[in-house]
Parts: C-alpha cells; structure tokens; sequence
C-alpha cells in the first residue's frame, strides 16, 4: 500500500500502482454518456490516466485543465480524466469549463479501477475514494510511467508524464 498525506495527516491506499514495464492492468469504467469503456478502446494509442478523488475539488480540476491544454496536444494520445464523480457531475464540468479534448470516466459502479491500480483510500475522509496519480500507458499497453501524487492537495508533475509521452 502507498502512504499519501492529506493536509500532513497520513493516510492509506489499497495497494501500489502498477510498476513500469508491465502490462497495464485492463478496466471497465463508464462515460458520461453511461456507455461503457475499458483499456481495449484506447489500444494502439498512448494512454495517459490522470486519476483523482473528485472533479469538485480545485487541484482536480485543475489536473483536467491542465491536461486538456498540454497533452491533448500530442500526437496519437487519448487523456482519460477517472474519478468516482457521477458522469452527471463530470459531464457537468466539462461542459462549464469547455473541457472537449480529454475522456472523463467514472469508478461509481463498483470501484474496480481503484482496487486493480491499488489507490483506493483506505482509511481517512477521502475513504473509498481514488488518491491522485497519473499512469502512462505506451501504444503497446505498457505502463511508461507513474506518479502516486504524495500530498493530495498537491497537482501532478505534468512535465514528467509528459515526458514519458514523448519518450515513449
């Protein structure tokens, strides 16, 4: 399990993220559409998960934001925004915020994305929600890199994933 910190106060995920080199672990997650949508849709694609407790939270919003700007920008990349937010209140945002060129998909249904990559909370009153991190996937289903984003309150290191974009 990872320790991440909530305002200094310690607090638990389910597990780790995926190491590098590995395959990235499938899911099924839902759109805002309710349709469904797994790993497989993306095949051949990069693949960045930016993953956060709630798109009603400034710092999650603004990961969205940010990597709506910069990483939608690369060639052959889909950027999957995953919370356990209803897809109501994703589509909600995205459509106040013209947020058009990333794909928001929810955990509500039964958190299966957040036991598989490990950052479920476990403890605290962000409980059952996701901790912050990014996962980038290359076009061969290959985790390139990961970040368990130590303070919750803190935003992700956007030049390091996208690094990895670039790199990979």
């Amino acid at each position: 399990m990872a320790t991440v910190t909530l305002k200094g106060n310690t607090f638990n995920t389910s597990g780790n993220l995926p190491e590098i080199g590995t395959s990235a672990p499938t899911f099924n997650l839902t759109k805002n559409d309710l349709s469904g949508a797994s790993l497989e849709d993306f095949k051949g694609s990069k693949v960045v998960l930016n993953i956060f407790p709630s798109i009603d939270t400034g710092t999650c919003a603004q990961s969205v934001r940010q990597f709506n700007k910069e990483a939608s920008e690369l060639e052959n990349t889909k950027v999957l925004c995953i919370s356990k937010d209803l897809p109501f209140a994703q589509a909600r945002f995205c459509g106040a915020e013209g947020i058009e060129n990333v794909v928001m998909l929810s955990d509500f249904k039964d958190g299966g994305f957040g036991d598989t990559y490990g950052l479920t909370f476990t403890n605290g009153p962000l409980e059952t929600l996701h901790s912050r991190a990014v996962v980038v996937i290359d076009e061969n289903g290959r985790v390139a890199y990961t970040e368990q984003v130590p303070e919750i309150v803190d935003e992700p290191n956007y030049k390091a994933a996208l690094e990895a974009l670039m790199d990979g």
